[in-house]
């Protein structure tokens, strides 16, 4: 099958993932934490997995200059620190109780927008190199966007929206990855050699994602039990990642 195909499935499950606030809305907030937080510990492990087990490996096989893998690293993590910084300045991860107001709910909405245009890039350049390399980055997306998707979900219901009114402006937004793998695609042979570059600026955006969003979230958990749970859902999300080279 062509990667188009596959591409175009897996940006339709990752925008598909907006809506999965609908589902928390008969769970009490106390159990939604408590998923959430585990969710949270996989999605560490996925993207720490994906950035280093096969992104990484995969730029320095491609590129013949180390120094450059290693900028364009340092590249994805400016870029994202950027992006949260002066745009996305609220990411939330876990649902607050705090109040928050319709300037924040604008800007959550266009740092929503950015984010899930970015995803769709990265993931039409990764199926563009390799299928297998495809599926792994997008299972980390996945299992990144589901916390995420249910922390703005309730940034937008805190901020005055009504649900649906919450539902759509979340799902509009998710849909800008589809445009984002439209770009990549669009590019044609361009893309081909494009997106190998893109790979590394990818695994810089998923270590600081990962090191400065989501782990700093685990800290706030002090109990032994949960502590350890964290732990072997971190461990559970590098053996995935690992488990997937056999697909390559």
């Amino acid at each position: 099958m062509s990667p188009w195909i596959f591409a175009f499935a897996s940006v339709v499950v990752v925008s598909l993932i907006s809506l999965v606030g609908v589902f928390t809305l008969s769970v009490q907030e106390k159990y939604i934490r408590r998923i959430i937080i585990y969710l949270v510990s996989f999605a560490v492990g996925a993207l720490f997995g994906d950035a280093l087990v096969h992104l990484l490996p995969e730029s320095f096989k491609n590129i013949e200059s180390s120094l450059t893998v290693s900028l364009l690293v340092l590249s994805g993590i400016i870029i994202f620190f950027v992006l949260e910084k002066f745009v996305y300045w609220r990411h939330c991860h876990i649902v607050e109780n705090e109040k928050h107001h319709h300037p924040v709910v604008v800007m959550n909405i266009v740092g929503d927008f950015i984010h899930n245009f970015l995803d769709g890039i990265i993931i039409g350049a990764s199926y563009i190199v390799s299928i297998p390399l495809g599926f792994a980055t997008t299972l980390a997306v996945v299992l990144h966007e589901i916390p995420q998707e249910i922390g703005d979900f309730g940034v937008l219901i805190h901020g005055g929206l009504s649900v649906k009114k919450a539902l759509l402006f979340n799902f509009l937004s998710a849909l800008a990855a589809l445009i984002g793998l439209f770009l990549v695609f669009a590019l044609g042979s361009v893309a081909s050699n494009f997106s190998l570059y893109l790979l590394p600026i990818a695994a810089g955006g998923f270590l600081y994602i990962a090191g400065s969003d989501l782990i700093p979230e685990l800290k706030h958990e002090t109990k032994i039990a949960a502590s350890v749970g964290q732990l072997l859902a971190i461990l559970l999300g590098i053996g995935v990642m690992m488990a997937l080279l056999f697909l390559e």
